[in-house]
């Protein structure tokens, strides 16, 4: 019997796996960006409002990429085909988008206006990163009742330069440069930040109206003639502000520009932020305050208060009443300045300055010369050098320095002058001197002794040296006999200053 035939067992071909739909996901992120970046190209879309945008309202990106997994998801259960997963590279896109929002919040809530300010950066730089510069010119021109005795101007970005007027009008030049994107959204902020005059009893205010285009950078530069007999305020919060001729009051409240007033009949006020001041002949009395950089006052007629933080120099010359000057380092006040006064960081020089002198810093070298009537000195940290011009009372209390004080020889006086760890000479051989190991003591009188010397120093050595009065100008002359001159008190403001 014959075997049967066996046929080979076929083995059945292998079910292809059945493939993911693809995700629709990707070419929508890139349709979407290529949009953004096209309407940006063609200026149809602000990048700064961008950025404004994304940092509100990031979260709704994960929200429209999780309804598209999810429409995905159901997708593929319909069509019997297994769910894609979100994988790698969809893990690493959420992770950028929380990353990327949560840093754009977090940017949107810092004020970038104080950290321009700080770091000095001109609005111009910013205008080329997100737009460009247009500039526009206006003018306004206004008839000013004789009842009308004051200005107020206002104008938070842009210079403000005031001038005399030959007639009774007030006459403004505007000079305006915008950052925008395009021609029509500068023409657009334009005018929305025209300068207005309001016009209320005896007080006028002129308003650049720099904010009227939100956000947006806009600069308006002024330049205002009026009559010279008005007050006159401005409040500028960055750029110059100058004032020159006037019959009036003036006052000005300016950051992060330099101020210049010259030839004012009347009284200067200035409240300053990280500005420089330059007040030139005044009739009546300057105050200087706040935080401020470089100052220079001159040709004073009247008093002259300085009280802030200084953080480079302080110039003052011929200031013909009473002179104060407060900081966190420095308290001075002297009756009167006839020559000149430096005082920085590390030095003060002054010349030709009339008592009662009161002085108290630390950590600085000074140099008084031509100093007449009372001086009462405190110092440490820094040598003390005084040249008198008119012998007063003297109180000198030093430490770390040499004190050096000139007199003149025709003076009279007494001493009481002691140092630790220093050693006394004296051109006077009236004064008994006593040097020792560790202290040095020298008393005595000279003359008449109508005046009084007293020095006090440590560390460091005493010299008193004769001057002679020849060649120097002779002292103000009193204004009673027997009476010295009377300054009027300044006005005082609580400010502290951390350098000067």
């Amino acid at each position: 019997m014959s075997s049967p035939v066996q046929y080979p067992v076929r083995t059945p071909l292998p079910v292809p796996p059945r493939r993911h739909r693809r995700s629709f996901a990707g070419p929508l992120v890139l349709i979407i960006l290529g949009i953004v970046f096209l309407l940006g190209n063609l200026h149809m879309l602000s990048w700064a409002r961008l950025g404004t945008l994304f940092s509100r309202y990031w979260p709704l990106l994960l929200i429209v990429w999780g309804v598209l997994k999810l429409i995905e998801h159901q997708q593929s259960q319909r069509d019997g085909l297994p769910p894609r997963g979100i994988g790698a590279g969809g893990v690493l896109l959420v992770i950028f988008i929380v990353v990327c929002g949560l840093m754009a919040t977090q940017a949107s809530r810092f004020n970038w206006g104080d950290i321009r300010d700080n770091m000095n950066i001109d609005d111009s730089d910013l205008d080329n990163l997100f737009g460009e510069t247009h500039n526009f010119d206006d003018h306004l021109e206004q008839v000013i009742p004789p009842t009308v005795t004051s200005l107020r101007i206002n104008d938070e970005h842009g210079a403000v330069r005031v001038s005399v007027a030959d007639d009774n009008k007030i006459t403004v030049v505007v000079r305006k440069r915008i950052g925008a994107e395009s021609q029509s959204d500068a023409d657009k902020y334009n005018a929305g930040t025209k300068p207005v005059i309001t016009m209320a009893g005896a007080a006028w205010t002129l308003d650049a109206r720099t904010q009227g285009a939100g956000n947006h950078s806009v600069q308006t530069d002024l330049e205002v003639s009026i009559p010279r007999k008005m007050d006159l305020v401005i409040a500028s919060r960055r750029g110059e502000a100058s004032v020159t001729g006037r019959d009036g009051n003036v006052e000005i409240n300016n950051q992060h520009g330099d101020v210049s007033v010259e030839d004012v009949v009347g009284n200067v006020k200035l409240n300053l932020e990280k500005s420089s001041a330059k007040v030139e002949q005044v009739t009546g009395d300057v105050h200087i305050g706040g935080r401020l950089n470089e100052v220079s006052v001159a040709e004073v007629k009247g008093a002259a208060s300085l009280e802030g933080e200084f953080m480079e120099s302080v110039k003052l010359s011929h200031i013909a009443r009473n002179v104060s000057f407060k900081s966190s380092r420095t308290d001075m006040e002297f009756s009167r300045i006839d020559g000149d006064l430096d005082l920085d960081s590390d030095d003060l020089h002054a010349e030709q300055v009339s008592g009662p002198v009161h002085l108290t810093t630390r950590s600085k070298q000074i140099h008084l010369t031509e100093v007449s009537g009372d001086v009462r000195l405190q110092n440490e940290n820094g040598g003390v050098e005084i040249s008198m011009r008119s012998l007063g009372n003297v109180q000198i209390d030093n430490r770390s320095g040499d004190v050096e004080l000139d007199i003149p020889e025709k003076a009279g006086f007494r001493v009481d002058a002691h140092t630790r760890d220093g050693e006394i000479k004296s051109d006077f051989t009236e004064l008994t001197v006593e040097n020792g190991d560790r202290e040095a003591k020298a008393t005595g009188s000279v003359g008449n002794a109508a005046a009084h010397v007293v020095i006090n120093n440590e560390h460091d050595g005493i010299e008193i040296r004769k001057a002679s009065s020849s060649g120097l100008p002779p002292p103000a002359p009193p204004s009673a006999p027997g009476k010295p001159a009377k300054a009027l008190p300044a006005p005082k403001a609580k400010i502290e200053a951390t350098d000067n």
